[in-house]
């Protein structure tokens, strides 16, 4: 956490003033992305440097139960949380300020900063505050005339006209489907942060969103428009008794633990896209390869694990995904099923395609209104090389049965095979559509309806009944505390597969890991190895 730059605290006499035994007011920094918990791989963890959403909590119920204070100054610093994250922060802070006063400075007013210092009690920003907002936007690139110009084709089969995974590869433009479904979910974005800025400044929706149109400049422009409380600096919003949250944490009482011996609850992550085996994470950005990837055998494991544990009461699956392979997906939402403890879903940025399968038969699901979910389709599609062969003298030769090479990019699909692979789609899909209807109790014509590939903003999902209420990780520990009977306060711990093998696991991973960069096995160009039928939203959209 970078140091906080104020004159009076580099003072050699940093001594409170007479008659103060504790400081009156804490800094708190907030800055970087923010991720819900550490990651459970014990090397990931390790080499992971940023604060989570678990550790701010931590530190904010500990500001919470301080007697000695009377307010706490959120400083705002390179904060680049997604929006749905952005909301929960919103609502760590709102809880703080149900305690203690909370000041949020904001060097610069941007759309997701402000939604979480909405739950401050003021905000404040500088003068020469920067002023950013646009509302939301997506941007994508399409490839397709691209890779047509050097000789590479794209074949793309989807249900249906809203599932827009792959064409990004297949199309040299945004279809109006896509166009649609984008608008509307950027649309719902928008409510939803006029909402949360409208109830935090008490002023109407209508206000709120004319925020967005009103070609705000200035912090002068902001405060008289209603945005913010108050233009100041930092140094004047601090005193003497002002302390930063690391030169205090002596002063906090410990926490008194709650009855552990009632029982406790899981969180497991699911984070990135599906794949078959293992999970695994590239750090390399690159599209199909890069980020992380959630592995059916490491989730599904970790899930059985909880199942098993004894003092585990009730089971918290933590969703960031898109989706991916059918299969995989099919394999996890199997272990949420038959679980005889109750599962609920928090759904994070994004719990789309197969990250909404997995989540159907939850007990509860609890989602962002920024939250991405939906894209109830299927997808399957192969790259065609035959011009680019022909182009660079490549000759690939075909020996044995054609149909065992159907998915060689080396030639495009045959009639036959294209009514093949249509006809899997389709018994993929129609088994994702039973999945939704019975766990979320809808008729096959009602989900069909939604689905047919379309995404929808959490509070979408709401309306249409794919989720169950609003909110964050707090409320879906929270909810499944009441489900298993069990205080708000009783303890989670983050399950992961049991440990098998004669070496600790972050020995085998370790050994994994080297074993991956020499053969490159942990580098295919394919994720999902031979699979083909896909459950999976690929589009990167990140609102600006």
């Amino acid at each position: 956490m970078a140091p906080l730059n104020l004159p009076f605290l580099n003072k050699s006499d940093s001594g409170l003033p007479n008659g103060v035994t504790h400081p009156t007011w804490v800094v708190l920094d907030l800055q970087g992305a923010y991720p819900a918990r550490q990651p459970a791989s014990p090397i990931a963890a390790l080499l992971n440097r940023a604060e989570t959403l678990e550790a701010l909590e931590a530190r904010v119920e500990k500001l919470c139960g301080a007697e000695w204070l009377h307010g706490v100054l959120v400083r705002f610093g390179g904060f680049a949380a997604a929006p749905a994250t952005a909301h929960a922060v919103r609502g760590i802070l709102g809880r703080l300020a149900q305690e203690k006063r909370v000041v949020a400075h904001l060097p610069q007013l941007t759309m997701t900063a402000l939604i979480a210092a909405s739950g401050a009690t003021e905000i404040a920003a500088p003068e020469s505050a920067d002023v950013m907002l646009g509302g939301f936007a997506v941007e994508s690139t399409f490839l397709g005339a691209f890779l047509k110009k050097h000789g590479i084709e794209f074949e793309n089969l989807r249900i249906r006209e809203y599932k827009a995974a792959l064409t990004r590869f297949s199309q040299d433009h945004m279809d109006e489907a896509n166009r649609e479904q984008l608008g509307a979910y950027i649309n719902g974005m928008e409510g939803a942060w006029a909402r949360d800025l409208a109830e935090a400044r008490g002023v109407s929706e209508d206000t709120a969103r004319g925020w967005l149109s009103g070609d705000l400049t200035s912090a002068q422009g902001a405060l008289d428009a209603g945005l913010i409380t108050r233009i100041a600096y930092e140094d004047e919003l601090v005193g003497p008794g002002t302390r930063p949250m690391a030169a205090v944490l002596d002063l906090f009482m410990p926490k008194k633990p709650s009855n552990a011996k009632a029982g406790r609850i899981a969180i497991i992550p699911l984070i990135g896209t599906i794949i078959p085996g293992k999970s695994r994470n590239n750090p390399v950005p690159l599209p199909l390869l890069g980020g992380p990837m959630a592995g059916s055998d490491t989730v599904t494991a970790a899930l059985k694990r909880a199942k098993q544990d004894d003092k585990t009461k009730a089971i918290v699956l933590y969703v960031n995904s898109g989706g991916g392979s059918a299969l995989a997906s099919d394999l996890i939402w199997r272990e949420v099923a038959t679980s005889e403890k109750p599962v609920v879903v928090v759904m994070d940025e994004y719990a789309a395609s197969g990250g909404y399968y997995v989540a159907t038969h939850a007990k509860h699901i609890v989602a962002s209104p920024y939250t991405l979910t939906g894209s109830i389709g299927v997808v399957s599609g192969k790259p065609v090389l035959k011009e680019f062969n022909a182009r660079n003298n490549l000759n690939p030769e075909r020996v044995g049965n054609d149909r065992a090479l159907m998915y060689s990019a080396s030639r495009p699909y045959s009639d036959d095979e294209r009514a093949l692979i249509e006809r899997s789609i389709g018994e993929v899909y129609d088994r994702f559509v039973s999945r939704v209807a019975a766990g979320r109790k809808l008729t096959k014509e009602r989900v069909n309806e939604l689905g047919r590939g379309r995404i929808w903003s959490g509070v979408d999902a709401l309306e249409h009944g794919l989720i169950d209420e609003l909110g964050d990780l707090h409320t879906g520990i929270e909810r499944a505390a009441e489900l298993a009977g069990l205080p708000y306060d009783a303890p989670t711990w983050n399950a992961t597969p049991k440990n098998h093998g004669p070496l600790p696991e972050f020995v085998q991973e370790a050994a994994s890991l080297a074993h991956s960069a020499v053969t490159l096995e942990g580098l295919s160009l394919w994720p999902f190895g031979k699979e083909r039928v896909l459950t999976w939203f690929d589009q990167d959209v990140k609102v600006r």
